[in-house]
């Protein structure tokens, strides 16, 4: 592999040498913002039971009753209507602590909050329509399941009690919900889910950190076949890798996860760098969804020097992508917050091999005309610890949202997080390549038909 990313680098030196690696673009404004509370929740198995508590929110402290908190927003898929569908990561932050944690998507429905009106806020959605609802429930959401076991490794759900009754991580031998074990639901003990894309025959694809694996279900969330690894890179809570040394950063598996317009494609984002590979960088991969086999294709994302971590990656076209880069610093951290949205271009290569990168927007400083979300200032500013959803709404437009690592803060104040949702315009059009997304695809494949389907994947290139 080190020969591969050399190669990749030695190739990149001759076909772009001397390329600037950050062109700047043109500038951003808030068109729209809504919040979602921190304290937002969703029936379900009590979770939280291994997690811990924020001292400058005590009424938010786990454990949850029969609660699932609708939280840590982790990818985002168009959803029906003007509804957006949500990822939550793996929980509580970790493997130790979200054993009780189901990995779900929810629908919710912002009212933005725009020059000329709505709201500011967040609603339930019903999953299959995008219309509001009165809170979040089973009509609202999937739940990521296995019940025909095709995960290759041992799930949650197949224990009496949680981690499989390890004194260390589970000391008071907290049995596993009925339902969990009933249903063969995944946990946050499982996976750590931090992307999602829609193929073009309406499976869902999620990109996991403990893996890294690429994980396939149905639209519904069953699993369909057994999890992929990447070759050669093991993250500590890698099941498979038995007495061979951790390569990858906990946690620093795959932050981000693309898709092509075809729909055959997928593109993985390490948020860590290898074992091996040079300083600050990521690796990209190609993923071919009709083989289900990675292709040779590779190259190399470069940290910012002020970056430390990526947070999502989305598609533009099929060679350009929306990268989210940041460091740890928030409005209370100390240190100075980095929060960027970069475009890159896999045809193009900067000198030492690295894809290019142009900055679209600096979170740190959005034009706010009109003080959309009422702080008072005409320059918005998103200081974050994680922000990991970017979607292209249209070729002028993007929406991005925040994990809130519920119940932590931080963020804003040392009281725990709320979601926010942006809107944000670019006086400058992006090359769009339309991806039909969740409910897009299930119209396509009832309504056309697969030649139909064929040939517009094929116009949209």
């Amino acid at each position: 592999m080190k020969t591969s990313l050399a190669l990749i680098c030695a190739t990149g030196a001759t076909l772009a040498l001397g390329m600037s690696p950050q062109a700047q673009a043109g500038t951003s404004s808030l068109e729209g913002w809504a919040q979602m509370a921190a304290a937002t929740f969703s029936d379900g198995p009590t979770s939280g039971q291994f997690a811990s508590g924020n001292g400058a929110s005590p009424l938010n402290n786990p454990p949850y009753l029969n609660l699932q908190p609708v939280q840590g927003f982790s990818g985002v898929l168009q959803g029906a209507g003007n509804s957006y569908r949500f990822l939550v990561d793996n929980g509580f932050g970790n493997q130790a602590n979200s054993a009780d944690s189901v990995l779900r998507m929810y629908a919710v429905l912002p009212d933005f909050r725009t020059a000329t009106g709505g709201s500011g806020t967040v609603s339930a959605a019903d999953w299959a329509t995008g219309t509001a609802r009165s809170s979040f429930d089973a009509s609202t959401r999937i739940t990521l399941s296995d019940p025909n076991r095709q995960v290759g490794f041992a799930i949650q759900a197949d224990y009496e009690k949680y981690y499989n009754g390890s004194t260390s991580l589970n000391p008071s031998g907290i049995a596993v919900d009925a339902g969990i074990r009933a249903n063969k639901l995944l946990t946050g003990a499982d996976f750590d889910v931090e992307g999602v894309r829609q193929d073009k025959n309406g499976n869902l694809w999620f990109g996991d950190e403990f893996g890294p694996f690429l994980v396939k279900t149905d639209a519904s969330g069953r699993v369909l076949s057994r999890d992929v690894p990447m070759a050669g890179v093991y993250a500590p809570e890698n099941p498979y890798r038995g007495n061979t040394p951790a390569n990858l950063g906990s946690s620093r598996g795959f932050e981000g996860l693309a898709i092509n317009a075809n729909g055959d494609r997928l593109y993985t984002l390490l948020e860590g760098t290898v074992t091996g590979d040079p300083a600050k960088t990521l690796r990209i991969n190609e993923f071919n969804i009709d083989t289900n086999t990675y292709t040779p294709q590779q190259w190399v994302y470069k940290l910012d020097a002020d970056g430390t971590n990526i947070g999502d990656m989305t598609a533009i076209n099929d060679h350009e992508f929306i990268v989210i880069e940041r460091n740890g610093n928030t409005a209370t951290s100390g240190g100075t917050p980095f929060k960027k949205l970069f475009k890159i271009d896999l045809n193009k290569r900067n000198a030492d091999g690295s894809v290019e990168k142009v900055e679209l927007v600096d979170l740190m400083n959005i034009a706010d005309p009109n003080d959309l979300n009422g702080d008072g200032k005409t320059v918005f500013d998103f200081p974050y610890v994680t922000i990991e959803n970017i979607h292209v709404i249209d070729a002028h437009t993007l929406l991005v949202v925040n994990d809130n690592n519920f119940p932590g803060g931080g963020g804003r104040t040392a009281a725990s997080d709320n979601t926010e949702f942006l809107k944000i315009h670019l006086d400058q059009a992006l090359d769009v390549s339309p991806v039909p997304e969740p409910s897009q695809w299930a119209l396509l494949l009832g309504g056309m038909g697969l030649m139909g389907v064929t040939t517009l994947r094929r116009r949209s290139r």
